[in-house]
């Protein structure tokens, strides 16, 4: 299940770095921690996107100015989202960077039907290796379109998904057929613009700081369905739990049909004008875009 939780922004113009990921995997794993079920400290089949709202981008980083903006958590237990949910409505003042936020209502994306095939965009980085401490492998390079790329994350899916326990051998065997085929007209079409798709990340695991190379282009996906369903609610690559690698479907449809209302919601909360709704769960902007390519960071 995907959940999109909605937050009221009481700080108009306040920002977040540009690469906040592990601000908010702090956040959530400080809640998952204060809630006390032992069960879920170490849970890792969850994923979650970037803080997504209408931003501009200056050199601090992304300032949001949209009275909503919202967070898009996935996993395939119902339970774990539900807990985690009760304790971001326990906290009615929460600080985000120079962000202050209140959490307002929650919505379940309608699922949607997977095939064989599927062309995905990222809506958080897509890393493909898991460094060793004090190592430089996980900020290397590697071409996309290279049977490399897609090899790292065919196996990174596959020992995911056989730790879950959710599949028998049998089918595990026959998840056999796995390729990310990405689409290289975007990907050259910002190198000629002299824009970035690929980019170094700090990521804070048991309190080391590793930094690691994400991608953010679209690409086919092809697998199988059972495949298709599992990193589109529990992330592609590495780090998922840490909130890289979430997707969303290129030609996903927008409106209300997409979402319904789901069981989270703050007492006395007066939904906004429509007008004042932005559409979420995106690819980024051509702002964000333009933004994130004035770091220093090369390929």
């Amino acid at each position: 299940m995907r959940v999109r939780l909605i937050f009221s922004l009481k700080n108009k113009g306040s920002y977040l770095p540009f690469h906040h990921q592990y601000i908010l995997a702090q956040f959530l794993k400080g809640l998952i921690v204060k809630g006390g079920r032992e069960e879920f400290f170490n849970y890792n089949f969850f994923n979650f996107s970037g803080l997504k709202g209408q931003t501009k981008v200056s050199r601090s980083g992304l300032h949001y100015y949209s009275s909503l903006v919202t967070l898009v958590l996935s996993s395939q237990s119902e339970d774990f989202i539900d807990y985690l949910l009760e304790q971001v409505f326990a906290t009615p003042k929460i600080e985000l960077g120079n962000l202050i936020l209140s959490p307002e209502y929650t919505e379940l994306e309608t699922e949607p039907t997977l095939e064989t095939n599927n062309k995905f965009v990222c809506i958080s980085p897509l890393v493909l290796i898991t460094p060793a401490f004090n190592e430089e492998a996980g900020k290397r390079f590697i071409n996309p379109d290279s049977d490399e790329f897609s090899d790292l994350l065919y196996e990174s899916t596959l020992t995911r998904m056989e730790k879950s326990g959710w599949y028998t051998p049998e089918q595990m065997e026959s998840f056999f057929k796995f390729q990310v085929v990405p689409d290289m007209v975007y990907v050259n079409k910002l190198k000629e613009q002299q824009k970035k798709f690929a980019r170094i990340y700090a990521v804070y695991d048991m309190d080391v700081k590793y930094e690691v190379r994400g991608y953010t282009l679209p690409f086919t996906l092809y697998a199988a369905p059972e495949v298709q369903d599992f990193v589109f609610k529990c992330g592609l690559g590495a780090f998922t739990h840490k909130g890289f690698g979430m997707l969303d479907l290129a030609n996903h449809p927008s409106g209300s049909n997409r979402t319904t209302t789901y069981k989270f919601k703050r007492e006395g909360f007066v939904p906004y004008k429509p007008t004042e709704r932005v559409r979420q769960n995106v690819a980024p902007t051509s702002e964000e875009g333009e933004g994130e390519s004035e770091l220093p960071e090369e390929l």
